[in-house]
Formats: structure tokens, C-alpha cells, sequence
């Protein structure tokens, strides 16, 4: 296909269309830079808000990790605390125990010793009976059986026993 020449002036006739045009596209142009940057700044908004909600998210998940952390540091600090607590009262009455048998059996050296074995002695042969087998218990006092049945009167138990009903009592000695 073939162009035909251009009429002279024709150029000069057509600068007002072609002026026109160029307004046309650079209007164009601008409106589209606009909108890009308009979508651009609210992309930047959006992506802000998002950020501050993660941020917020995180701060808050972080802060709840660490009340809970916290919180089972304390309870391990407490249940050691108390466990160290415990371990220290139960040596005390270990101690005490050891103390007080000790001082009981003590009573074997004594001048008043032989009367308190008569007297238990007494009291075994009383409850099992006169048939009842008497021998010595390791620290002092009396052992006895009879047939079924057992007591033990040693100087040891009776302390041990004392303590035991006591326990509650004594341990107000080192509570806090």
C-alpha cells in the first residue's frame, strides 16, 4: 500500500490535533502516576497497620510467654524452697529424736535405773501375765511376750512414743 503526499500545510493544520493529543496523553500520564502513587502510599498504610498488628501480636504472645515462664520459674523456686524447708525440719527432729533417745537411755547409768526396771518390769507382768518372758531391750528397760502378744518397754520406745504423740507440739519449735 501507498501513501499519498501530504498537501502542503497540512502539517501545520494538524499541529493543533497534534498538540491536543499530547495534552491528551500527558494528562494521561500524570493521572496514571497519580493513581500509582496514591495505590503506592495506601499499599505502604496497609502494610504499615499489618506490621504494627504483628508487632502488637508478638509484643502480647511475648509478654504472655513470659508471665507463664515466670510463673513456673516461681513454682520451681517455691517447691525447692520448700523441699529445702522440709529436709531441714526432718533433720531437726531426726536430731531431736537422736537427742532425746539418747538422753532416756542415759537413765541406765543412774542410781534411780534399777527401780524403773523393777517398775516395768512390773507393769509387763501385769498386762501379759506372770508367765510372761522378760528380757533386757537393747538401750534399757524391758521387753515381754506372752503367747500373741508383745510389749516393749525399752527405754528407746517410750521415748520414740513420747515424740510421736508430741510431734505436732515440738515441731511449733522451728516453725516459722
Amino acid at each position: 500500500m501507498r501513501t499519498a503526499p501530504l498537501p502542503a500545510g497540512a502539517p501545520a493544520a494538524l499541529e493543533p490535533v497534534r498538540a491536543r493529543l499530547l495534552r491528551d496523553a500527558a494528562a494521561d500520564a500524570d493521572a496514571l502516576l497519580a493513581a500509582a502513587a496514591e495505590d503506592a502510599r495506601a499499599t505502604v498504610r496497609e502494610a504499615g497497620a499489618r506490621a504494627s498488628a504483628v508487632l502488637a501480636e508478638a509484643r502480647s504472645q511475648g509478654a504472655r510467654d513470659a508471665r507463664r515462664t515466670g510463673a513456673a520459674a516461681r513454682g520451681r523456686v517455691r517447691r525447692a524452697a520448700r523441699a529445702r524447708e522440709l529436709a531441714a525440719r526432718r533433720e531437726i527432729w531426726e536430731d531431736l529424736c537422736r537427742r532425746v533417745v539418747d538422753g532416756v537411755e542415759a537413765l541406765r547409768g543412774t542410781d534411780a535405773y534399777p527401780a524403773v526396771r523393777r517398775r516395768l518390769t512390773a507393769h509387763v507382768r501385769q498386762a501379759l501375765g506372770p508367765d510372761a518372758r522378760i528380757t533386757e531391750a537393747p538401750g534399757g528397760g524391758v521387753v515381754g511376750e506372752a503367747p500373741g502378744r508383745r510389749i516393749d518397754c525399752g527405754l528407746a520406745a517410750f521415748a520414740q512414743r513420747a515424740l510421736d504423740r508430741s510431734g505436732g507440739e515440738v515441731e511449733q519449735l522451728w516453725a516459722p
